[in-house]
């Protein structure tokens, strides 16, 4: 069974080989941010397909907030390629949850959480509670928080 990691390793060949110099310098910086986790606690291990995926979304944030800055800066050419590396992070996570998805995920939770008793500002925390698991690696933490703030304001 091929692990995350070993595809990413996999793909940086082929795009080195392809003289893809896009592909092989994002490849490269996400495997070196895998291994600095690796190595990161009291013993070098091996992380799994789960933890390698965190490194992979939170590389991924990192250029969209990139990318962001750049364009606002008037940088257009590195918000491009901040861009770029993103989106090509993006085909190593599982698909992202379209809005509407989040929404029902979202309101079916405030319902259990209604329920359950929970309201005003505590509801928030029960929601989230609920919906976390749900969405965990499917959503970005501030659009999961914004979508419940919305549907709990009513």
């Amino acid at each position: 069974m091929t692990t995350l990691k070993s595809k990413l390793q996999e793909d940086l060949n082929a795009a080195i080989k392809e003289r893809d110099e896009l592909r092989s310098s994002t490849l490269r910086l996400t495997l070196a941010a895998i291994t600095k986790e690796e190595v990161a606690g009291k013993e070098k291990r091996e992380l799994s397909d789960d933890e390698v995926q965190k490194v992979i979304t939170r590389e991924a944030k990192k250029r969209r907030e990139a990318a962001e800055a750049f364009a606002q800066g008037g940088r257009a050419e590195q918000a491009e390629r901040e861009k770029a590396e993103g989106e090509l992070l993006a085909t190593y996570l599982p698909k992202q949850l379209s809005d509407d998805e989040l929404n029902d995920i979202v309101a079916q939770a405030v319902e259990e959480a209604r329920a359950a008793g929970a309201e005003g500002p505590r509801a928030m925390g029960a929601v989230m509670k609920i919906v976390n698991p749900k969405v965990a690696g499917l959503a970005e933490g501030g659009r999961v928080a914004a979508a419940v703030k919305k549907l709990l304001a009513g």
